[in-house]
């Protein structure tokens, strides 16, 4: 179970939902795919107990859900998954001389099929399959579009096994697809939780009530914050199991709400910027930026109300609570330190971090960015500075 804090429901969400569902966006859509959800279900069965290692291959939106989703839960078989989301040779090495190469399944995750990080990474490990003389069809699935991209070229030549990316959902917005949903479930990951919980937000998105509308209040209050010269939010999880999530939700929110142009095609240079941080470490490091620095950042506070450990300080002046109690004695103490200085605070609480809770948190953030992007006017499904960014590599590839 999920609530937020925020009383922030001004005006209704009916126009914003109208506009949202012109813009044929599946983020919200796809949890009620039950066949995409049962290939991605049964395959994992088939082959988890096959290997003793998952090698997800990809960047961006195909990978940091990923990441999210084994740090945050650590089910039993979490060390057996790894992510490499980067070209950093010494970081691809590091990885490979920790698997076993013939006991290996990579994961190549590229919505388009064309992404060259992760292509370059293929490349890399198709090579050191087919030195050793194994079938690499045995040794990659593919999760790309169902049509096109080089990835699904090479998959209907070669014949190698394949999961979709809808069409109709960016990569930032697919942690709730196979892109997530087939590796957290080769590791133990209970995958139709995850989408029990993203159905509880994602009726709660869809609520004409502004009051019932969690992502619509949050948006509501991102909104209303940036317009104030807040255009900075700190995400505060009291959990090391959440810094993962504040990773996901940066790219989320800074690449659907930073915009060069809004939808008539203005100059408004838009966009809020995500920080992480996490508690109580950040109380000795960031905190005091936060209290007595530039007052121009809304602070998310996340609150676990149970842990899967307790665990007793034996201190008679600390009154022998537990480290439980104190993560949260400290947190309220430094919403209230920060409200004192009029900083603003909202928490999110958690009653547990499970799949069910971040199946919410997961719809919650998409839910309330498709609202941020009407609220700013701007289309906050693509990525033009990105995209410009990927031309300008492969020409200077080309003039080598």
């Amino acid at each position: 179970m999920l609530t937020l804090d925020s009383k922030n429901s001004k005006g209704s969400p009916i126009k914003f939902l109208r506009d949202i569902e012109k813009r044929n966006q599946g983020f919200y859509k796809i949890i009620d795919d039950k066949k995409a959800f049962e290939k991605t279900e049964n395959l994992a069965k088939k082959l988890k107990n096959n290997f003793n290692h998952f090698v997800v291959l990809g960047i961006g939106g195909s990978a940091l859900g990923t990441i999210c989703l084994k740090n945050a839960l650590k089910p039993k078989d979490y060390e057996k998954l790894f992510v490499i989301d980067n070209i950093d040779p010494d970081f691809i090495k590091e990885i490979e001389n920790k698997i076993d190469i013939k006991k290996t399944l990579f994961i190549v995750v590229s919505k388009s099929g064309d992404t060259l990080e992760t292509l370059s990474q293929f490349f890399y490990f198709h090579k050191k399959i087919t030195d050793q003389k194994l079938d690499t069809k045995k040794h990659f699935i593919f999760i790309t579009d169902s049509e096109k991209g080089y990835l699904r070229g090479l998959a209907n030549k070669e014949n190698y096994e394949t999961l979709d990316v809808p069409s109709n959902v960016g990569g930032r917005f697919s942690v709730l697809t196979a892109v997530s949903l087939f590796p957290a479930a080769l590791i133990g990951i209970d995958i139709k939780k995850i989408i029990t919980g993203a159905k509880k937000m994602r009726d709660r998105f869809l609520s004409k009530d502004a009051k019932k509308n969690i992502p619509f209040s949050l948006a509501n209050t991102q909104y209303d914050f940036y317009e104030k010269g807040f255009k900075t939010n700190i995400l505060f999880p009291y959990s090391n199991s959440l810094s993962s999530f504040s990773d996901w939700v940066k790219q989320l929110v800074c690449e659907s709400t930073g915009k060069k142009f809004d939808n008539k095609k203005r100059k408004v240079f838009t966009g809020i910027t995500i920080v992480p941080a996490i508690g109580v470490t950040d109380q000795h490091a960031q905190s005091q930026l936060f209290h007595e620095g530039p007052n121009d950042k809304l602070i998310i506070f996340f609150e676990i109300e149970k842990f899967k450990n307790t665990l007793k300080i034996p201190n008679k002046n600390l009154k022998n609570i537990t480290f439980n109690e104190l993560i949260n004695i400290e947190k309220t103490s430094t919403k209230k330190s920060l409200q004192e200085a009029k900083r603003p605070t909202l928490t999110i609480k958690l009653d547990q971090i499970s799949e069910e809770t971040l199946g919410e948190l997961f719809m919650l953030f998409e839910g309330a960015t498709a609202f941020l992007g009407e609220f700013l006017n701007i289309n906050a499904f693509n990525q033009p500075g990105v995209e410009h960014s990927k031309k300008l590599t492969k020409q200077a590839i080309l003039k080598l």
